[in-house]
């Protein structure tokens, strides 16, 4: 091997123009390299392309791909075509004819470049050229419009050879004041680098015509002074100008940029998880010498100086790994430096294992063999990785495990240098933020998200037989899944490869996956569950077109905003037979109630659980299970909390494959999504009443914030219809709640800004039930003796008018408020029939019937819980502090000695003031009769004491 001596010029000594010479003959020598390696595993029509594009840069012809207009900027620096150049686009367009130019031409094309994979250990078949046109920063735009749009044509020429190709317009003194274009390669992450991927372009890039870098010419050591050394070597005319292009220095790294290489790097480890975990370390490596980094192209560069000039050693990747294997053996991680390993190995592709395609041996297959041997792999560890292809769950998931770990480690590290340097890294940006995101709802683990566990890792999981186990477990139920077909005995004797709580979130774990496919044969052991394998082919069938996978990728408007659903299933009955004790006697009931929350004449619930599968705008996949007295509520509550209060709603659907009533069960969850929904999209503060079972559940809907609440029966429903509310919302009473009862027909009538009042007769005892729906919706509910009309309701309309009188005295003139409406109901026909209709009534006349007694009461606050009362008997004053206990007693006498009958009869609180209790809080209409009614009770009690004379 020729031995090249090392170069040492030394600007402050005097630099000679032959060690100048030299050195660009050496890198000349690596680029000549470098380029066939690239075309040797090119196709001849994709080394056609890389053949032809000076060329192309170079000249302006009709009949040559690319071609705009004559006006387009053409004319490659120093670019000569050779006469074998000049046949290929002879054959290329036979009509073509070069013609030189007889004065020198200008030449806007300051150089080209072809930078990235290939010439590289790691190139392939798929690899992309990334091609620098760097151009005259005196380009208008309309010049520059031009040449992208030559570029766009070659790109679409270079596609129909075969090639994917992109073109990237560069002015290199733009470039080094950083205002570049957003991205400059096909692996960019936009903004967020500059100095790094100038880095990555010194060690990579391949010359393939015009002017050659400057940075070439200033020794390693001189980086720190780089102005200085390009100045003199301009200014001294050691070098031409017009030879030379200057893209800048790598003296300084900022630290900000290893922030934003690490979070793109992160992203991208989502899918290609092995070229990311190199690259993350790399920016590990940096970052650790900041604010002295020594980049890798400055030790490729110092490399060409001391002469090694060994095309395997100064290969991109094989830098790039002993950079790293230097790190990681002084740190002494030896399991980092093996994932590096596997790493590189994958990247390049090349299987040791098996013998060559070919008989001779690749450059790059030799390269990999050395260091396969350097790193003592036997030929089990090759064989494992070179079966990638066929690898399965066991082997993906504990790959995926140690390349979590590994990007969650390099997360925790760049948080860590982030915060370290908080004057040095700039603030939130945008990228950052939406790039944050992305690797949150990848990697993020939490109650309920399907974990997906084949990030790049291996091509396909799906398996070919699989068994899927029901096992109840002492504290619920369990679900496994094994490999191959096993028995109903041979199953406890294998380790799973998944087992969940619930089948739905196994299925969509395989789903998720790919573990099962089209092709997959499931044995079923449903133990102590009734799924059959109908339901389970159904329940695949039915994830397979609602979540078609692979899903793509996140878009970056949808990470800008909070994550929302895309996606909602629910699926009724997993597994489980509501009407089990039929089918088991092949029994089918029939009856006339067959709403299936409350099913036949013992009104059953069938909805027995609930799976809510949900796909949300950044593709994270969540499972819930439902289950118990409250299941359904507790479903549709968070279903109807996470929808968005505006933009597009999530695709919801609902699906049961039980073996009864399965249909109806669909159409009736569907039919109350359905209204609860346009509930929720009126804007308004609503209620819905509904009934599962014999119990009740009242929902309270306002957009984000729905909640529910259950009660055991009607007198419970009413003791909760009767606590205070601060203001109105509506009550809708669901189809098949309250069957037979007339609070249906009240409730429903209910409107705002109105004190309803609504009776109905009992025929058989002479008792009327008066029902109080006040401006804020609450519930009260008497029985009263009914003589007639008049004197039911009298003194409670008596009592109202008297409330709100006191209301609108206190509040203020500047701002009146319209007092709330007085309506009177009766509820006919008279009960126990069945409720049919309400009968607007008149109210009662104002004047009261000589036997009613006008009694105020002023109640205040008093030593702890207790309050003072005071009783006024037409202005007669009783207070407790002069009767004490024997307050009612008293005003009970006096009342009857104003009597002219023996007979008692009830006596009314007719006004009533709570302001000292309540201050500046005006509760509704039902807070008072709530009072009124005490009052009363103890009051007709007294009445009806015995007397003692």
């Amino acid at each position: 091997m020729t031995r090249h001596l090392p170069l040492r010029p030394d600007i402050d000594d005097g630099i000679d123009r032959k060690v100048l010479t030299q050195l660009r003959a050496r890198f000349m020598r690596i680029n000549h390299g470098r380029r066939q390696r690239a075309m040797q595993a090119l196709s001849s029509r994709q080394q056609r392309v890389l053949t032809l594009l000076p060329l192309l840069f170079h000249v302006n012809h009709p009949l040559l791909p690319g071609y705009v207009s004559a006006q387009t900027p053409a004319g490659l620096a120093s670019f000569e075509p050779s006469t074998e150049l000049l046949a290929e686009a002879q054959r290329l367009t036979r009509s073509f004819a070069y013609k030189p130019p007889r004065a020198p031409a200008p030449t806007p094309i300051h150089g080209l470049f072809l930078m990235g994979s290939l010439g590289t250990v790691a190139q392939a078949e798929q690899s992309d050229m990334d091609l620098w046109v760097c151009h005259d920063g005196a380009l208008d735009s309309q010049a520059r419009d031009a040449l992208r749009r030559k570029c766009d044509l070659l790109q679409s020429w270079a596609a129909s050879q075969g090639a994917e190709a992109h073109f990237f317009l560069i002015d290199p003194e733009r470039f080094r004041s950083g205002a570049r274009e957003a991205r400059l390669t096909s692996d960019d992450c936009g903004t967020t680098q500059h100095f790094l991927l100038l880095d990555e372009f010194y060690r990579t890039a391949i010359w393939l015509g015009g002017r050659m870098p400057i940075w070439w010419l200033v020794p390693a050591a001189d980086e720190h002074r780089y102005a200085q050394v390009t100045d003199t070597l301009l200014s001294k005319r050691f070098i031409r100008a017009d030879d030379v292009l200057d893209l800048g220095h790598l003296a300084r790294v900022p630290a900000g940029e290893f922030i934003g290489a690490g979070m793109w790097q992160l992203f991208k480890g989502i899918e290609s998880p092995y070229k990311s975990a190199l690259k993350l370390l790399l920016v590990e490596v940096y970052a650790s010498e900041h604010p002295q980094v020594r980049c890798l192209s400055l030790r490729f560069k110092q490399a060409v100086y001391d002469g090694q000039l060994d095309l395997d050693e100064l290969d991109p990747y094989v830098l790039v790994y002993r950079r790293l294997e230097e790190y990681l053996q002084a740190r002494g991680e030896t399991e980092r430096l093996e994932l590096v390993r596997r790493c590189l190995y994958l990247k390049v592709n090349k299987k040791v294992s098996k013998p060559p395609r070919h008989r001779e041996k690749s450059w790059q297959r030799l390269l990999l063999e050395r260091l396969t041997g350097e790193w003592g792999w036997g030929e089990r560890q090759l064989i494992l990785l070179d079966s990638r292809s066929q690898w399965k769950v066991r082997q993906v998931s504990a790959e995926r495990q140690v390349l979590v770990n590994e990007l969650n480690y390099s997360y925790r590290f760049l948080s860590t240098f982030a915060r370290s340097r908080p004057a040095d890294v700039a603030a939130d940006s945008r990228d950052l933020a939406v790039l944050g995101r992305r690797l949150y709802a990848a990697f993020e683990r939490r109650a309920g998200k399907v974990e997906f566990i084949n990030p790049g890792i291996a091509p396909d999981l799906g398996e070919d037989t699989l068994t899927l186990v029901h096992n109840p477990m002492p504290r619920g139920e369990r679900w496994a899944l094994f490999s191959g077909s096993l028995g109903a005995q041979e199953w406890r004797d294998f380790a799973p490869l998944r087992q969940a709580r619930s089948l739905i979130e196994l299925l969509a774990w395989c789903h998720r996956n790919g573990v099962i496919d089209s092709g997959t044969h499931l044995s079923l052991h449903p133990g102590a569950s009734d799924l059959s394998e109908v339901e389970l082919s159904q329940l695949l069938g039915c994830l397979a077109q609602g979540l078609p996978m692979p899903l793509a990728s996140a878009a970056e408007a949808a990470l800008a905003r909070p994550r929302r659903p895309s996606e909602e299933l629910l699926l009724i009955n997993v597994g489980v037979d509501p009407l089990k004790q039929h089918s088991q006697m092949n029994v089918h009931m029939t009856s006339e109630r067959t709403d299936p929350l409350g099913y036949s004449g013992v009104r059953d619930n069938l909805v027995l659980t609930l799976d809510r599968i949900t796909l949300n705008s950044w593709n994270e996949l969540l499972v819930e299970r439902y289950e118990g007295p409250s299941a359904l509520l507790d479903c549709l509550s968070a279903v109807l909390n996470a929808l968005p209060a505006h933009g597009q709603r999530p695709n919801l659907r609902v699906n049961c494959y039980c073996r009864n009533r399965a249909v109806a069960i669909v159409e009736r969850i569907e039919g109350l999504l359905s209204e609860l929904i346009e509930h929720l999209d009126s804007g308004e503060k609503r209620r819905y009443l509904l009934q599962i079972a014999r119990g009740y559940h009242l929902l309270e809907l306002a957009p984000g914030n729905v909640r529910h609440t259950a009660l055991a029966d009607l007198p419970a429903l009413l003791e909760h219809l009767a606590q205070d509310r601060n203001d109105y919302s509506s009550l809708q009473v669901d189809r098949n709640a309250l069957e037979g009862e007339d609070l249906t027909l009240i409730l429903e009538a209910g409107r705002p800004a109105c004190i309803q009042v609504f009776y109905r007769l009992h025929e058989s005892d002479d008792q009327a039930q008066v029902t109080v729906l006040d401006e804020c919706g609450v519930i009260w509910r008497i029985q009263a003796p009914f003589h007639n009309e008049s004197s039911l309701l009298t003194p409670l309309h008596r009592f109202l008018q008297s409330l709100l009188y006191r209301r609108d005295a206190a509040q203020a003139l500047e701002q009146p408020q319209q007092p709330p409406e007085l309506a009177y109901y009766q509820v006919l026909p008279a009960a126990p029939f069945r409720a049919q209709r309400l009968e607007p009534r008149p109210a009662p006349v104002s004047e009261v019937s000589q036997r009613f007694y006008d009694v105020q009461a002023i109640v205040e606050p008093g030593n702890g819980a207790r309050a003072y009362i005071s009783l006024f008997c037409n202005h007669r004053e009783f207070s407790e502090l002069e009767h004490g206990e024997q307050l009612f007693a008293t005003v009970a006498r006096h009342i009857l000695a104003q009597r002219g009958e023996e007979q008692p009869y009830p006596c009314y609180i007719t006004d009533l003031d709570l302001s000292a209790l309540l201050g500046d809080r005006q509760p509704s209409a039902v807070h008072y009769l709530r009072y009124k009614a005490s009052l009363e009770e103890a009051l007709n009690g007294a009445l009806a004491a015995p007397r003692s004379y």
